[in-house]
């Protein structure tokens, strides 16, 4: 009796989760529809000066090429589900944040592919030319070499990249949020390592500083929550949300629908999935686990286990030219030493039932620890999506050199090599989608990052924007 009571109770659970987030994603698709069409219909009936139009475009053609000279990009890299400018119509992932400084790019990576993948698509997309992700892992993981072919307009060449002129002498700053972070450590391994063909003078110095938010550097438990197996870090449960999410995932990229696709994509278009590619016994061996990426492995849930984390941050180092910084969120307290959620009202709906879940997580004790000395009280402060203690800074399995931050004078002047971070209250999505939520918390703390990138993170002098137009 006791088993049906929990079985009945998981699957509530279950029914809740998947729902809250599928009204979640439906309100954020139809946004962006609703968005597009407006602009549409704005422009039929309004139709915008073109001469003016061209005049403003040559303006910032030539203030582009300024910037490109004489300030560092900062590029934000979006996290687990995310997207880049040009996906779901005029929806900002990081809610303006961009248009908070003149030289920002916001690229489009795979939302669901692995870290790996998508630090090889950021490369691309920042020097040009169609993404390699290398022979032996492809052959490994049972997709195609090449990607897609980064270009900017029609006019440009095939090949143009967004920053092509980046190397040592012109590095870049990265901002990367969830996931986004454990791209760039991954993609500035692989720079040290010159692991791409063609480029063999690639260095971990061609990334000047990176800044996490809610970076997932160590793991999350929530992973297990969702339906990872605890363990080995990798297999799904044979009912869970993931497994909702792996054929939901599967039947998108198998019908194919272009003009969904160009709304948002998952990234697996090198698995070559469609039906047009694989016919309906492709589909069947793709949904019964046989073939595609969630039967290798090569998808981003296995990389955010405690498990995956480990075995990624094994190879990566801290390197001693670049400057870091990360801000840890948490919306849970401690009240008469129990762990609770804080501020109820102000966690999303999309993070609240997990936030409640991941407070109380305990590690099957017929299972080995993930590593040595885990304890699952250190686990329990939280966001809803990341544990506050892995997004602080490398910790697993070898802790990274590191300060813990209360004022920003604390840290002035900035040294490299070290990981500054921050515990900020708040939940795991409370810095983008959606600005109003975080009220001026939000521009305080993207005008702080900006300026640290633009005034304290630097080899060279930097040239300012007003002192470019003196």
């Amino acid at each position: 009796m006791f088993r049906w009571w929990v079985s009945s109770l998981q699957l509530l659970e279950l029914f809740v989760s998947s729902l809250v987030h599928l009204l979640f994603g439906f309100y954020i698709f139809s946004t962006a529809v609703a968005g597009d069409m407006s602009q549409t219909i704005n422009d039929l009936f309004f139709k915008p000066n073109l001469a003016s139009g061209l005049q403003n475009d040559e303006v910032e053609k030539q203030k582009s090429t300024i910037f490109a000279d004489d300030l560092p990009p900062i590029v934000l890299v979006h996290g687990i589900f995310g997207f880049g400018k040009g996906k779901l119509g005029g929806l900002s992932y990081f809610a303006g944040a961009e248009k908070k400084d003149e030289r920002v790019l916001v690229p489009d990576l795979g939302s669901l592919t692995s870290i790996y993948d998508r630090a090889r698509e950021l490369f691309y997309y920042l020097k040009g030319g169609q993404v390699d992700y290398g022979e032996e892992h492809s052959k490994a993981c049972g997709h195609t070499q090449f990607g897609r072919v980064y270009e900017e307009g029609e006019n440009f060449d095939p090949i143009f990249g967004h920053y092509p002129e980046w190397d040592e002498d012109h590095p870049i700053h990265f901002v990367g949020h969830s996931a986004g972070g454990q791209v760039v450590r991954v993609l500035q391994q692989m720079l040290a390592d010159k692991a791409f063909k063609g480029y063999e003078n690639t260095s971990p110095n061609w990334v000047l500083s990176i800044t996490s938010l809610s970076g997932a550097f160590n793991g999350t438990t929530r992973a297990y929550l969702d339906g990872i197996q605890p363990e080995d870090g990798k297999s799904l449960k044979p009912v869970c949300l993931l497994q909702l999410c792996r054929i939901g995932v599967i039947l998108y990229n198998w019908f194919d629908i272009q003009w969904l696709k160009n709304y948002y994509n998952f990234g697996f278009n090198h698995y070559n999935m469609s039906w047009k590619q694989i016919g309906i016994w492709g589909l069947v061996n793709c949904l019964m686990g046989k073939t595609g990426p969630f039967a290798s492995g090569d998808w981003i849930l296995p990389d955010l286990t405690i498990q995956g984390s480990i075995r990624l941050n094994s190879y990566m180092q801290t390197f001693p030219d670049t400057y870091y910084f990360s801000y840890a969120t948490k919306q849970t307290t401690k009240v008469m030493g129990i762990t609770v959620p804080s501020g109820l009202l102000r966690i999303h709906p999309l993070l609240f039932i997990r936030v409640l879940q991941m407070c109380v997580w305990r590690y099957p004790p017929d299972v080995p620890p993930p590593y040595k000395g885990y304890r699952d009280e250190e686990w329990w402060d939280n966001d809803g999506a990341l544990n506050t203690i892995s997004m602080t800074h490398p910790r697993l399995p070898v802790e990274h050199p590191n300060h813990l931050v209360v004022k920003d004078s604390e840290c002035q002047p900035l040294q490299p090599g070290i990981w500054y971070y921050k515990i900020v209250e708040g939940d795991h999505i409370l810095f983008i989608i959606n600005r109003e939520r975080a009220g001026l918390q939000f521009d305080l703390m993207y005008d702080s990052i900006f300026e640290r990138c633009r005034k304290h993170a630097f080899r060279k002098k930097p040239t300012m924007p007003n002192q470019l137009s003196q």
